[in-house]
């Protein structure tokens, strides 16, 4: 025991360490690219704004803010959505299509899918002046669902069972420990089906498409971009600097100064990005081989 207590002293001892210095480390970091690597690009009176739309949509606070600070402020005269997000959670995802629809009717938007638009990412954008899309990108996913697992057959094997007590008829609606009673299906099917139907309706108007022939564009199917503009979800196939000189053009800005983020705001995402990619190679990949 002593062995294996000094043999893994030294790992202990470096998790200790992050623990305790974490935030001192982010914070000198974020110092040191603040004076070694100034902001050498101009942040002074832009009149272009990128907002991302970046991994699942579960909280829409920030975007929402960034949305805002578009809206509001005169000197910004066109918006790019780069987005690039399988989706996520309806609330989030329709509060931001809300905020689009705000900002399209004071400026022009642009929703460049530079990954994937799908799902609740694609509600999100869909509002924007035109959709423009990377080729190998993936549209489209228009679909709601809920889903959660019976864990009754687990909990019988190890001897646990559960104690309820509840006011509401529906109040245990969508509960993983048994399996669902068909009353508690059927008005989750019904809030799916009302929650499908507001969806298709946002991306008919939105889109100018055809509710009654939804079934082509919104069975949850993803499309590539090729299709996805076949069947109208999407204005054209483009590139990354293509969307960003399209909203130059629609803008009419004589001079396109792109907002950018503060040098320390690069650095930040860059770290932050990185650590998750390392995160993601060490230990997804490693079990794939």
């Amino acid at each position: 025991m002593n062995f294996l207590k000094l043999l893994f002293s030294p790992i202990v001892a470096i998790f200790k360490f992050i623990n305790e210095y974490f935030k001192t480390m982010i914070f000198l970091l974020i110092l040191f690219f603040i004076f070694i690597y100034p902001d050498s690009k101009s942040i002074n009176n832009p009149n272009l704004v990128q907002i991302d739309i970046s991994g699942m949509i579960l909280d829409s606070q920030k975007t929402l803010k960034e949305i805002h600070e578009a809206t509001k402020h005169d000197h910004i005269k066109g918006v790019l959505l780069f987005i690039d997000s399988p989706g996520g959670a309806l609330a989030p995802s329709t509060e931001i299509a809300m905020a689009v629809k705000k900002l399209r009717a004071k400026k022009p938007v642009i929703a460049y899918a530079g990954g994937a638009m799908t799902s609740g990412s694609y509600y999100s954008g869909v509002n924007s002046n035109k959709i423009l899309a990377n080729p190998g990108s993936f549209i489209g996913s228009i679909g709601v669902i809920i889903q959660a697992p019976n864990i009754s057959e687990l909990a019988n094997k190890i001897g646990i069972s559960q104690q309820v007590v509840k006011a509401g008829e529906f109040k245990e609606v969508g509960t993983f420990a048994r399996k669902w009673s068909s009353i508690e299906r059927n008005e989750l099917e019904k809030l799916v089906k009302k929650s499908y139907d507001m969806f298709v309706k946002d991306v008919a108007t939105a889109r100018n498409l055809d509710v009654n022939k939804s079934l082509e564009w919104a069975n949850a199917r993803v499309f590539l971009a090729s299709d996805a503009k076949r069947v109208g979800l999407i204005d054209d196939v483009s590139d990354y600097y293509s969307a960003r000189k399209e909203i130059e053009n629609l803008s009419g800005v004589a001079m396109p100064v792109w907002k950018e983020k503060h040098a320390y705001e690069r650095a930040l995402d860059g770290i932050l990005k990185d650590g998750v990619n390392s995160v993601i190679n060490s230990v997804f990949i490693n079990w794939i081989r």
